[in-house]
């Protein structure tokens, strides 16, 4: 394909072999002698385990091994603990449940572990899993999210009885309620935000073996962490040195956030694997991960936002209640209280204050998905100003204006945790409103109107938080032949890492496209990397590859000094000529990278001060975070017969930084704001409040977006690099959703708003929608 450069729409030079089928799953991966594990799940919500017989299914044909509870309790293995703490209203530590791999004494869900079965083929395991005998005794189910905390409700766990795990406040709440008090006009909401799930092409699965040769744990897994659970299968459920787990994520058919997350059937499997001295490979079905895969969002939200009289924001105060699921997981801290500060969104908004209550319930455990409370952040605030726009009669668009961050006034201290260093937020919301044809709009709701439709229109102005913890780090290899190969620490799992790394290494050494390796994660070989998530890789992983590939640069550019007889201070490299050329200044005296990368591991070409080989490591670990911003405008026509709602159009600028790629940048825009869709119009995670089963385990229930529920989605940029890294770039892979709750719900409630509908929360199915209307009337 040739050469890159920075700012070049690139197709994705990873998409040919994964279209071909190509593509290296973890179906792909295969052991000698490897046999096949299914998980015995309970089919109750809530029960105590009084006993477990494994005899009859032992003696089926192809069984291997049938682990139980009791098995995983008498080897003493561990748990996986949350990295961050949070306290209770007392101020105690939050409570923290015991999850074991396998359910001991009680399940807490449906699908909750309780035997791992072990068989030569999948179906003799199935088949083994339907004789095993457990005498469960119902217990009382917890389901809804604002039950939790009722005194009339179950008991989850007897060390927290109020099923609160921790109550979590940010902000000045005597500033907020001195604000409330001289407010002009305060307008209050309650939102109930839907469950939602990842549903990934590839399911969860694994490939685990125990090498007893060199005593290590070997697992193949679809990961967006793998150096992260390398850590924790070492430290918190094994209890050896990392050195002895090797982690291979391969190509991940999907994500978003699921795949980051710690579950048993990891630990299981590596376990089991040890026990029979086989490979043990496990694959969950779409059931499966419908029931056990981390799930997120599900919160009540209880929001206020105090007004002048001239529509200025004085206070915004929040309470939410965050339903955690039956255990909390490692990342079941990070929706509810991680991403609070999107809540400052783009405005000027003085003071604030924040009440999360996590809670417990006897539903699947609350995981990152993306933008993991981003989205959530952004939709509260955005539908609290289409509110106090209308309540106050002013114009939508204009309440936004009066209250916006101006660019002069960067670098800006919100009124919640963020201090933003650079963006046009203005800027973003006037081309946003070209590009849609906002002063248009009235002519085109008079027009659905004589047509017997309601049209809307809603924006949301945004802004998040991305690359503000850890780092990563990058090694770039050139061999003798000039080739490169870049070895990352970071995981792809969809966002087009191979494409990204490519362009950056042909951008720095003049290589071509062809020339450049880029290797997936083995922990093994790849340096340390913190993990794919928080649109972070391209901040911190492609920072490290352009300060490595500046290395190399330096060094080859001292080989070439030497090999041309030159200093090195005289020497000229320009990455963009045919052959990466190294050129002594104001002569004709030139050699090319290649050249250099052939002396470079000839010992003898070398001068004696430089070491032989071609290769440098980075690790960039930014001081401060960054912020991507935009201003996303959603339009939609309903039919108010059957409550059916159309999207028309769809405008959204972006200020990611520095555009590596606009291609890839606006595949990111496009299908995050695909999964806004999804969960705005269809999907929803539902539980039966009184058995707590699952009602949407399939895609039959559970309304997946397909291509007809979207319209074009028109994607600008409006760059304003940062200079928190040294490529200026902010991150692009949850922009699309943390903008797409807000526009198209404010555009929803815009086409109802003429019937006295202030609000309806998410999804906005037909069926919703319709008796909204009729409820109006």
């Amino acid at each position: 394909m040739g050469k890159f450069a920075m700012g070049q729409s690139v197709p994705r030079t990873e998409d040919p072999r994964l279209l071909t089928g190509r593509g290296r799953y973890i179906d792909d991966v295969s052991m000698i002698d490897q046999c096949h594990a299914f998980v015995l799940r309970s089919p109750h919500a809530h029960a105590r385990i009084r006993g477990v017989d494994i005899a009859p299914a032992k003696g089926m044909p192809g069984v291997v091994a049938i682990f139980t509870g009791a098995d995983w309790a008498a080897d003493d293995l561990g748990h996986f603990v949350p990295p961050l703490q949070r306290q209770r209203r007392d101020g105690s530590p939050m409570h923290v449940p015991v999850r074991p791999a396998l359910a001991l004494d009680r399940v807490m869900l449906v699908g909750d572990p309780v035997a791992f079965i072990v068989a030569e083929t999948g179906d003799q395991a199935r088949d083994a899993a339907e004789a095993v005998a457990v005498d469960y005794e119902p217990l009382p189910v917890l389901v809804a999210t604002d039950a939790a905390t009722r005194s009339s409700s179950p008991t989850l766990w007897d060390a927290c009885p109020d099923n609160e795990s921790f109550f979590f406040t940010a902000g000045d709440r005597a500033a907020v309620t001195a604000a409330f008090a001289r407010a002009h006009h305060v307008t209050r909401i309650r939102l109930v935000i839907n469950r939602v799930t990842a549903a990934t092409m590839e399911p969860r699965a694994c490939v685990s073996f125990y090498d007893p040769v060199d005593e290590r744990y070997i697992i193949h897994s679809g990961q967006q962490r793998p150096h992260g659970l390398r850590r924790d299968l070492a430290e918190q459920i094994f209890g050896i040195p990392e050195a002895r787990i090797r982690v291979a994520a391969g190509d991940v058919g999907g994500s978003f956030g699921m795949k980051g997350a710690h579950y048993p059937e990891y630990s299981l499997s590596l376990w089991a694997s040890r026990k029979i001295g086989r490979p043990v490979k496990w694959t969950a079905s779409r059931g499966e991960g419908m029931l056990t895969d981390d799930q997120d969002r599900d919160l009540i939200s209880d929001a206020a936002l105090a007004l002048d009289a001239d529509g200025h924001f004085l206070a915004l105060e929040l309470s939410n209640v965050a339903n955690l699921g039956a255990y909390l997981m490692p990342g079941g801290l990070i929706s509810p209280t991680m991403h609070l500060g999107g809540l400052a969104g783009v405005y000027t908004t003085p003071t604030m204050y924040i009440e999360v209550s996590a809670v417990f319930s006897n539903t699947g455990s609350i995981g990152p998905y993306r933008g993991a409370g981003r989205p959530e952040a952004s939709y509260i605030v955005e539908r609290l100003i289409d509110n106090a726009a209308r309540e106050m009669a002013i114009e939508r668009a204009e309440i936004r204006r009066r209250n916006t961050i101006a660019a002069a006034a960067m670098p800006y201290k919100t009124g919640l945790v963020f201090t933003y260093d650079c963006g046009e937020f203005e800027k973003n919301m006037d081309m946003a409103m070209d590009m849609a044809d906002y002063a248009g709009f009235e002519e085109r709701r008079a027009s659905a109107k004589a047509r017997g439709k309601l049209r809307g229109i809603g924006m949301a102005n945004v802004t998040e938080q991305t690359s503000n913890n850890l780092g990563e780090t990058v090694e770039i290899r050139i061999d003798s032949t000039g080739a490169a190969t870049v070895i990352p620490g970071s995981a792809s799992h969809g966002q087009g890492h191979d494409t990204m790394y490519k362009m950056l290494v042909s951008d720095r050494l003049g290589l071509d496209e062809g020339d450049i390796r880029v290797t997936q994660v083995d922990t093994d070989v790849s340096p340390n990397g913190y993990g794919t998530y928080a649109s972070r890789t391209a901040t911190l992983g492609g920072s490290a590859a352009a300060i490595a590939a500046d290395r190399i640069v330096e060094k080859a550019t001292r080989i070439a000094a030497h090999l041309v007889e030159a200093a090195a201070g005289d020497m000229e490299f320009d990455p963009v000529d045919s052959d990466g050329t190294f050129r002594v200044a104001g002569t004709d005296r030139v050699v090319t990278m290649k050249e250099v990368a052939y002396a470079a591991y000839v010992p003898s070409m070398l001068a004696d001060d430089i070491e032989v080989g071609l290769h440098e490591n980075a690790t960039f670990a930014p001081e401060i975070p960054n912020f991507p911003n935009g201003c996303h405008i959603c339009e939609v026509e309903i039919d108010p017969d059957t409550g059916t709602t159309e999207m028309l159009r769809y405008a959204v600028v972006d200020d990611v930084g520095t555009v590596i790629n606009p291609l890839t940048l606006a595949g990111q825009m496009h299908g995050g704001i695909a999964q806004g869709v999804g969960q705005a119009f269809t999907e929803h995670i539902v539980f039966d409040p009184e058995s707590g089963q699952l009602i949407t385990g399939t895609f039959l229930d559970y309304g997946m977006p397909r291509a007809d529920d979207m319209c074009s989605f028109d994607v600008e940029e409006n760059p304003v690099p940062t200079a928190t890294n040294p490529l200026g770039v902010k991150g692009a892979g949850e922009a699309g959703n943390v903008g797409a709750l807000g526009a198209i719900m404010n555009a929803v409630v815009d086409a109802l708003a003429p019937l006295g509908v202030s609000h309806i929360d998410m999804p906005a199915t037909p069926e919703k929608v319709w008796r909204a209307i009729r409820d109006s009337a």
